[in-house]
Parts: structure tokens; sequence; C-alpha cells
């Protein structure tokens, strides 16, 4: 990934989400699109001819809730134009390989239940449900006699 890469990175997630999401992407970029010595994370991207068709972005998380370390996948997208021609798989094993070669045995994501495209991609790539619960509560606004 390359800052140069950024725009084209954001029109593919703006073309499946349906929101140009700039300011959220900058952040992204500045935490993994920037190779810092040490760092274990990796944000790629597939380019056909001069064109960003696909990028995967990912790092190592460190006994989070007591789990050894392992791979986290957080964002995956494949230009429309461009599936079924083995990118997103290419761009799995790249990941993989470099979360083996950072010593991870395991990898881990996230997605939404009736996210079926991804969930059938991730099921192809050999990916499981994990034994593991996430849970979330809504949080209430805060007022100005909460703050108090």
């Amino acid at each position: 990934m390359r800052r140069s890469d950024l725009d084209q990175v954001i029109a593919l997630d703006a073309q499946e989400t349906g929101l140009e999401k700039r300011d959220y992407w900058e952040r992204v970029y500045k935490r993994y699109g920037r190779t810092v010595r040490g760092e274990q994370s990796w944000f790629l991207v597939s380019v056909t001819g001069s064109q960003i068709v696909g990028f995967v972005i990912g790092e190592v998380r460190d006994w989070e809730f007591g789990q050894p370390p392992c791979g986290w996948l957080f964002a995956i997208n494949i230009s429309q134009g461009a599936r079924l021609a083995g990118i997103g798989s290419r761009l799995m094993g790249t990941f993989c390989e470099a979360l083996r070669a950072a010593g991870v045995r395991k990898l881990r994501t996230l997605l939404s239940r009736d996210n079926t495209l991804v969930l059938s991609f991730f099921r192809s790539q050999g990916m499981m449900a994990a034994p593991i619960i996430p849970l979330e509560m809504d949080l209430p606004a805060t007022t100005a006699k909460a703050r108090a």
C-alpha cells in the first residue's frame, strides 16, 4: 500500500458500502499503511494495470482476552468487476504467509451474520466458526447529568 493508492482504496470501499469515509481511511492508512519496524500489521493491495482491484488489512494481536497471539483480518474488499478471478484468494494467501512468517498459526475475523457473500468467501478459504463469542451493548447518549 502506498499513499498514492489511498484514493482508489477509498473509492473501492465507497463502491461497496455506498459511503465515502475519507477520514476513516486516512486513519487506517496512518496506522496500517506505513511500514514501521517491529509492527506486525499489513495493508496489502492488488493492482491490475494501474487500478487497485482489491485490498486486505490485518495485524497480529497478542494475548487479547487470554488468547495467544493470532492474526486478525479486519478488512478485505475486491472490486465487483474483478471478483471470481482469484484475487481475494491471492490476497488472503499473501496475508497468511506474512502471519506465518511472524510465527502466527491462527487467523480470525468478524463479520455481520447477514454478509453471506463474504461469509462464503471465508468458508472457501477454510475459515469456520471460532470458539469465541462476540458480545456488544448499546451505550446511551451522555447527558449533562450523567457527566457530573
